[in-house]
């Protein structure tokens, strides 16, 4: 590592005062707090991109994250071989729109959009906990060596700022909707400074009831102000916290969350559901030129009673996921927006239908598979195999920072590049892989050291533009 030539950025931490505790409030509606918010100062609403660097394919990357788990021989790896002990009672699958292609038959509406995207079926790194998976996958590195690596959304709004790419930007560079994901810190060692913001019901139109109320709130705030004239300083960043809260509260910002706007065949299109709701909302956000978008989908946690909550769970995901690729390509946009969608990790190939499971999967990180598309990610093809249960890798392992650092890429940020941890010295962006810490299983797939993970073969070039 080598030491930087600047003074470092220590981001600092002030108390909480009674001022601070006014602005928040005065800019909550519906119970979220709008503040803090990323730290670019707002730029004139009618200016609401940010600029791509040269060289990069992609502007934005919505990130389709299935919180729990989702199960991989039940999306998109299915085993229609494999005895029912692995199946359960979904073996039936369905072939795509492209050739070859076949899906669990729970995704009817994602096989007709297939050649819009690539299955990474070789995804692995072993770890069955929620918090360390989540991490990992979120951040594409490893725990441990003491650091907190910062996610991805973080890393990409840390460099685009950096870059001067987010000066004409007057959204939030990096957002999560419609819940904060938790069980990790998504800024690591980079600081509060470039956490996600949580858009709440910014989605509804605002009623003249609520606008005069916080027209009201504005106004004493600004009547507060008069008392701290000589002490600007220390509310600088604050300030800039707030001016962009209001705008999205008041401004003509607020508009890139308003999926009201939409006509009722697009709303259609995504269906009502909460998640497909938050999907059309990151289209609607990816389009205003926001850089990246989580769209935080719960519920796939399924230790038990799969037959209970697929039918819930399925639709969803399959109407949101097939539509924001239909939509987004119908707009001319899915070729500069990545779209990535997947979980922590997979689901055991163990259908549990012991009475205190009535049918579900433990956790399983040793083989499950992600979807990629957009941004200059090739379509219609599978990177990666599992074996005839889907219980391990046998062709061309993934590992989750294989998968960040190709994004990283594709947004035109160098994976080999640094980044500068606030005691004054520089850290990969990308830590390198240590080969002697996973080994990939023998192709019987009975055998492997730590469970058989597969290791990372690295980014992902056979999907990567020409």
């Amino acid at each position: 590592m080598t030491t930087p030539t600047h003074t470092p950025r220590t981001p600092t931490l002030h108390p909480l005062t009674r001022r601070d505790f006014l602005r928040v409030g005065a800019l909550t509606i519906g119970g979220y707090a709008l503040s803090p918010l990323l730290p670019t100062r707002a730029a004139s609403p009618s200016t609401i991109s940010a600029a791509r660097a040269p060289g990069a394919t992609a502007k934005s990357v919505i990130m389709l994250w299935l919180n729990g788990g989702p199960a991989q021989m039940d999306t998109f790896d299915p085993k229609p071989k494999a005895g029912a002990d692995v199946t359960g009672p979904w073996r039936q699958t369905i072939p795509t729109n492209v050739p070859g292609i076949e899906i669990n038959g729970l995704l009817p509406l994602c096989a007709k959009q297939a050649d819009k995207y690539t299955i990474l079926r070789g995804m692995s790194h072993g770890i069955d906990g929620h918090e360390t998976a989540t991490y990992v996958m979120q951040t594409g590195t490893k725990p441990g060596a003491g650091l907190v690596y910062p996610s991805i959304g973080a890393v990409i709004a840390y460099e685009l700022e950096k870059n001067g790419r987010l000066k004409t930007l007057s959204l939030p560079s990096f957002i999560t909707t419609p819940a904060p994901l938790g069980r990790f810190s998504e800024t690591g060692f980079l600081g509060a400074k470039y956490r996600s913001f949580i858009p709440g019901n910014l989605g509804d139109p605002i009623n003249n009831a609520a606008k005069t109320r916080i027209e009201k709130r504005i106004a004493l705030l600004g009547d507060l102000d008069t008392l701290d004239h000589a002490r600007t300083g220390t509310f600088e960043q604050a300030d800039e916290f707030y001016d962009k809260a209001k705008e999205m509260v008041m401004g003509k910002s607020r508009a890139a969350f308003d999926i009201s706007l939409e006509n009722s065949k697009t709303r259609e299109l995504y269906g009502d559901s909460k998640f497909g709701r938050s999907c059309l909302q990151a289209r609607r956000l990816a389009e205003a030129g926001v850089p990246y978008i989580v769209v935080n989908f719960g519920g796939w946690d399924t230790h038990r009673d799969n037959p209970k909550s697929y039918p819930r769970l399925m639709p969803q995901l399959d109407q949101g996921l097939s539509a924001i690729l239909a939509d987004l390509a119908q707009r001319g946009l899915l070729d500069t927006t990545i779209v990535a969608c997947g979980g922590e990790f997979g689901r055991t190939p163990k259908y549990m239908t012991e009475p205190e499971w009535r049918g579900g999967r433990g956790h399983y990180g040793t083989a499950f598979s992600w979807v990629v598309a957009g941004g200059g990610f090739q379509a219609g093809k599978i990177v990666g195999e599992t074996d005839n249960r889907a219980e391990f890798v046998i062709k061309r392992g993934i590992a989750p920072w294989d998968l960040s650092a190709s994004i990283y890429k594709l947004m035109g940020i160098d994976p080999t590049g640094s980044l500068q941890h606030p005691m004054g010295y520089d850290v990969p962006v990308i830590p390198k892989d240590d080969p002697n810490a996973i080994v990939r299983a023998p192709s019987t797939g009975k055998a492997g050291v730590r469970r058989g993970v597969a290791p990372g073969e690295g980014i992902l070039k056979e999907i990567m533009p020409a």
